[in-house]
C-alpha cells in the first residue's frame, strides 16, 4: 500500500485508535478487539518516560505488523531517531504531539505518512509547509468545536486529524465540521476494561465509533 492509498483508506475509515501504555500480550488483545470492531488504523505510542522507549516501541509495532487487518503507525514520535525506529519496525505513519521540521523531514525521507501535531493557525501552516501530509489538531476538545470550525474556514485545504477528548458524543460533530479523521484514545485503550479482560466491551465501543464514522459499512 503506497501513501496515497493509505491516505485514501484513512479518509474512508476516519478513525485511528491510539494505544497508549499497552504492550506485549495486552497490546495484542487490545488491537485484536479494536480491529474486530472495524478500526484498522492502530497507533502505538512511544512511552517517552521509559529508558527503553525506542526498543519497546519497536517490539510493539512489529507485533502489530504480524496481525492481519491492521495498519500500524507510531505516535508521540519526538525525534528523527524515533522515526527511524518506527520505520524499521514496520510503522506506516508517524504521529507527533508537536511540529518538528526535522521529524517531518525524516518521515518523508523514509516514505512514511507524516501527521505532526499543532494547535494554532501558524503552527498548522508551519507543519503543512514543512511537508506534513495531515496535521493533528491537539488537544482538540480542550479548544472545542467552535475553535475547530474557525480554523477550518481559512485552512480547509489542510486535512486535520482531531485528537484528545474525542468521544462517541462529539465525534460526529467534528466529522460533520470537516475533520479528515479522528484519533480515539482512552475510550478504546481503557485500562480498567483491559485489566478486567473485558475486550468484548472494547470491541463494542470500536464498533460504535465505526458506526458514527462510517454508518454505511458494517464492522
Amino acid at each position: 500500500m503506497c501513501n496515497l492509498e493509505l491516505l485514501s483508506c484513512l479518509r474512508q475509515d476516519k478513525l485511528i485508535a491510539i494505544c497508549r501504555g499497552a504492550e506485549g500480550e495486552s497490546l495484542l488483545s487490545l488491537a485484536a478487539a479494536i480491529r474486530d470492531g472495524g478500526i484498522r488504523f492502530i497507533e502505538v505510542t512511544f512511552q517517552q518516560e521509559r529508558e527503553d522507549c525506542a526498543d519497546l516501541a519497536r517490539r510493539n509495532i512489529k507485533a502489530l505488523c504480524g496481525m492481519p487487518g491492521i495498519i500500524p503507525g507510531a505516535g508521540t514520535v519526538l525525534s528523527p531517531d524515533q522515526v527511524r525506529a518506527a520505520y524499521e519496525a514496520g510503522a506506516r505513519y508517524i504521529v507527533s504531539p508537536n511540529t518538528d521540521p526535522a521529524v517531518i523531514a525524516e518521515t518523508k525521507r523514509l516514505g512514511l505518512v507524516s501527521i505532526p501535531g499543532a494547535l494554532t493557525p501558524s503552527e498548522i501552516m508551519a507543519a503543512h509547509n514543512a511537508g506534513a501530509d495531515l496535521v493533528k489538531l491537539f488537544p482538540t476538545a480542550t479548544m472545542g468545536l467552535k475553535y475547530f470550525k474557525d480554523l477550518r474556514a481559512p485552512l480547509s485545504h489542510i486535512g486535520l486529524v482531531v485528537t484528545a477528548g474525542i468521544t462517541l458524543d462529539n465525534l460526529g460533530d467534528y466529522l460533520k465540521a470537516g475533520a479528515f479523521a479522528a484519533g480515539i484514545s482512552s475510550p478504546l485503550c481503557n485500562k480498567e476494561l483491559m485489566a478486567a479482560g473485558d475486550f468484548a466491551e472494547i470491541t463494542r465501543r470500536a464498533r460504535a465509533f465505526r458506526g458514527i464514522a462510517n454508518p454505511t459499512v458494517k464492522a
